[in-house]
């Protein structure tokens, strides 16, 4: 078996921490992967995993060696897609994952606008209110919200998003409009225990409310619905209700005293280098997240 081979195989268990899944997802048998990877192993001189009947672990020799093969493969991979044409024409499938609701209103038109101007490709998408691993999951192109730890992936900041406080009109005028956060505690409060879930409410000046639901969901709709039903409040990242705050369904409480919004960011891994799907997809969701007014 030739060296590129065998670092793609030992790249896959170390992706996948697993030579079983390695196996089956190179199309090979498991008896193969260990082979290739016991040949590399006796070729550089050095252990790379630490195996046990339950874990495969790289070792520290393993985990250098695992951070050069990935360059190396990423420059075989680019040289071989710019000699095909994928580098400068997209190709292939483009993979987008996004929050749910974010995906639903904003990304969801951009992939389909992209399809549209680049009809040989397909997507796919992953719309869910977590993190998702971009490597392990197969993602070109994440859009995210929130803080980002030091990935070392590209990101480029496309607006942000305030986390705000809203109910109907009705039920503001039944039960009166909060003044300031400690008045909540005299009001019905729907959350969802998706992303952005706490037992408290944070504001500015880093002050906090215990929060004591009276409705909790695994969906922000659901706690939107609620508050257009006029039942209570709820809190929600101020793009999910925008259509709402047009036509005076909801309103927006509290507003002076919010935190600082939260950033938004196009995030993908391989920087300049992309191949030119992931280069064209991300130059028309930067220009159409940037130009909303709902994300500014």
């Amino acid at each position: 078996m030739d060296r590129w081979q065998a670092m793609r195989i030992f790249a896959k268990v170390a992706q996948t921490a697993s030579f079983a899944e390695a196996a089956r997802l190179m199309h090979m048998s498991p008896p193969a992967v260990t082979r290739a990877v016991a040949a590399l192993e006796d070729a550089i001189g050095a252990r790379l995993f630490v195996r046990t009947t339950r874990s495969v672990k790289l070792t520290e020799a393993g985990g250098r060696y695992y951070e050069d093969c990935r360059r190396i493969l990423t420059d075989i991979a680019e040289a071989e897609a710019a000699a095909a044409g994928s580098y400068t024409t997209p190709s292939g499938t483009l993979s987008v994952t996004a929050p749910l609701l974010f995906g639903r209103i904003h990304v969801l038109p951009i992939v389909i606008d992209y399809l549209d101007a680049y009809p040989t490709m397909t997507a796919r998408t992953l719309f869910v209110d977590r993190q998702v691993n971009i490597v392990e999951e197969g993602i070109d192109v994440a859009v995210r919200i929130g803080h980002l730890s030091d990935s070392g992936f590209t990101a480029v900041r496309v607006g942000a998003v305030r986390r705000v406080i809203c109910g109907a009109p009705a039920y503001l005028d039944r039960l009166g409009t909060p003044k300031r956060p400690a008045d909540l505690k005299d009001h019905r409060i729907a959350v969802s225990t998706g992303a952005f879930a706490s037992s408290e409410w944070r504001f500015a000046d880093d002050e906090r409310v215990a929060i004591r639901p009276a409705l909790q969901s695994n969906t922000n709709e659901a706690g939107i619905a609620a508050a257009r039903a006029g039942w209570g409040l709820t809190r929600v990242l101020h793009y999910q209700i925008g259509s709402d705050l047009l036509d005076d369904r909801l309103r927006i409480v509290l507003a002076d005293f919010e935190e600082p919004p939260l950033p938004i960011h196009v995030v993908y891994p391989e920087g300049r280098r992309a191949p030119a799907k992931v280069r064209t997809f991300v130059d028309l969701a930067v220009a159409r997240l940037r130009a909303s007014s709902l994300l500014n």
